[in-house]
């Protein structure tokens, strides 16, 4: 009985430790971001910055090429010449070749799979740290970031974004322009060690892409479940008639 109290113990206490660090990083104040799994060309440019910029570490093993193919709109022929760097076909898993133990020497620890990432944590979360990296000189890729403290990860879009010298103010609403599309507001570097290839609105756009690609890959029968929504309460509505005619009928000799 004593070990059997203990096991379950054990048990409760891994489940709760990873929420308790999830719920501990919710107290960062995020930035506010507008997401829309049906935009699809947002989609197309997410997945081509995972492709390039995220997948060489992080697989999205849940995930298949042909799925997310036809979910976005890219015709697979396209999709294997331009996103697919390797042997794969169109219908394998999208894991790369990454060594678990080459990983855990490089970065500490080997990095994560993504496909869940954004159910986890929330795109929020996710668009307020991939923008949030900072300049820290005692950490061993000389980066931090505002809300996930001494991480392991360098910071692999500061081309594209550049370096920000001081930790990066949260907690700001970011609007999508109608006209440019360009992520407008969202806080930012307010000065940098060395700048990126894109302007702050662009680089927010980007990471917008970014986090509508993965909330998007965390859930992707949402966007078949959403659409056959208004259909089946249309049906449950026309239904409702003949069974509620049908109970009358039944009921109605039954004192």
């Amino acid at each position: 009985m004593r070990s059997v109290i203990m096991s379950r113990l054990a048990l409760a206490f891994a489940v709760m430790l990873p929420l308790a660090a999830h719920a501990a990083s919710e107290k960062v104040a995020l930035d506010k971001v507008d997401i829309d799994i049906y935009d699809q060309p947002s989609l197309q440019r997410g997945v081509q910055l995972y492709t390039n910029y995220c997948m060489a570490c992080h697989s999205l093993k849940y995930s298949r090429y042909e799925r997310v193919a036809d979910d976005i709109g890219i015709p697979h022929d396209l999709y294997l010449e331009n996103l697919v760097f390797d042997d794969a076909k169109i219908g394998s898993l999208m894991e790369n070749a990454m060594e678990p133990g080459l990983a855990q020497t490089w970065f500490g620890a080997a990095p994560p799979d993504l496909s869940l990432i954004a159910r986890v944590r929330g795109g929020d979360w996710l668009y307020t740290y991939l923008r949030t990296f900072y300049k820290d000189e005692s950490r061993p890729w000389g980066v931090n970031n505002a809300v996930f403290k001494d991480v392991g990860m360098p910071h692999v879009l500061a081309e594209m974004q550049g370096l920000c010298a001081s930790k990066p103010a949260t907690g700001v609403q970011s609007e999508v322009d109608p006209m440019s599309g360009e992520v407008v507001g969202g806080g930012g570097c307010e000065n940098y060690v060395f700048e990126g290839e894109m302007t702050p609105a662009e680089f927010n756009s980007a990471m917008r892409d970014l986090t509508n690609f993965l909330v998007y890959v965390g859930e992707p029968s949402k966007l078949q479940a959403n659409a056959i929504a208004p259909w089946v309460l249309l049906f449950l509505v026309i239904l409702f008639i003949p069974v509620y005619l049908l109970n009358r009928e039944y009921w109605k000799d039954i004192h």
